[in-house]
């Protein structure tokens, strides 16, 4: 037989066996492994006060970590930093990994090489995402003025809060500095798969148009829209009419009904801060935040990202990031 990693209720077992007296082939015999299993056991978790259970148990883990550990090639590990560049956790990475096939590391070990890296002066550590808490506002009173013919969100159909098909989306604002500037933010709730465009100014006029045209492409995949109940989409009859879709708000300082977007949304401030003049952010930015978003992979999509699940396909992201 080969050698057999050993559980640490069977090293309980040989512990109280070796005490009573028995002869290693006993042992063996007693809990169902092979006499090398035993004495290889013996010979490496025997301290100075004899084997101890715990103690042998603690040293085997110890090696199979250093083992696991050894095993991360130079290449696997340059491959790894260039996923964390692209600003992915360490779970996701791991995760996605194991998806592809590829050789899979855990995050705990992806952590220690991020800490590692800082104590030797590198910036792994930056790209690390840290998401802070945002303060909402909580209401009864909307003080914003009435959208016509405005569809609360009471009235949407139950197949969009099952997340059951493509095609449901909710929408949203991100204001530039000063309240001069937007960014639309569209999510698609079964995929995240997000849409970003920007716009001079937060107009109804505006907004309506660019949700037109970031939808447009995917007109057959647009069935609903749930936006915020700002007046940036008063318009939302244009929208509804060029796109086919039905239009539902949610209500007033009720962001938890649109989670996805409000989510998505602090995903983008980590890129364009409150601080930032939205004169100063491009289109090509925008772009780049949204390619960004949607190919990175998601523990809510089983590490798929939103691109895979919008369009239905698989890709290789952990060679790409080595151009492999």
């Amino acid at each position: 037989m080969d050698y057999t990693q050993l559980t640490q209720e069977q090293r309980y077992q040989i512990a109280v066996l070796k005490k009573a007296g028995h002869m290693q082939v006993e042992i063996a015999d007693m809990i169902g492994v092979d006499k090398s299993t035993i004495s290889r056991e013996l010979s490496r978790g025997t301290g100075q006060r004899g084997y101890r259970a715990n103690q042998a148990h603690r040293l085997a883990m110890q090696r199979r970590q250093l083992k696991v550990k050894q095993s991360i090639t130079a290449e696997d590990w340059r491959r790894i930093d260039a996923l964390l560049r692209l600003e992915w956790s360490p779970e996701e990475i791991g995760e996605r990994l194991r998806l592809e096939n590829r050789r899979f590391v855990s995050h705990e070990w992806i952590y220690q090489h991020i800490y590692a890296d800082k104590r030797n002066g590198g910036n792994l550590h930056t790209f690390l995402r840290c998401q802070k808490q945002r303060k909402k506002r909580y209401g009864s009173n909307d003080r914003r003025g009435k959208i016509p013919n405005r569809i609360g969100i009471e009235q949407r159909p139950a197949i969009v809060d099952r997340k059951g098909r493509i095609g449901d989306w909710e929408g949203d604002t991100i204001i530039g500095k000063g309240h001069k500037g937007a960014i639309v933010s569209l999510v698609e709730r079964k995929s995240i798969y997000t849409l970003l465009g920007k716009v001079e100014r937060k107009k109804a006029d505006l907004v309506a148009d660019m949700e037109i045209r970031l939808l447009s492409p995917f007109r057959d995949r647009v069935h609903t829209i749930t936006n915020d109940n700002g007046l940036e989409f008063a318009s939302h009859q244009k929208v509804a009419e060029k796109l086919k879709a039905d239009i539902f708000f949610a209500h007033p300082y009720a962001s938890w009904e649109r989670g996805l977007n409000e989510n998505t949304n602090g995903l983008v401030r980590q890129y364009i801060p409150k601080s930032r003049k939205f004169a100063t952010v491009t289109d090509a930015e925008v772009d780049f935040i949204m390619h960004r978003l949607n190919h990175r992979p998601r523990k809510t999509l089983g590490y798929r990202t939103p691109y895979e699940v919008f369009f239905n396909t698989r890709t290789q992201l952990t060679g790409v990031a080595l151009g492999s």
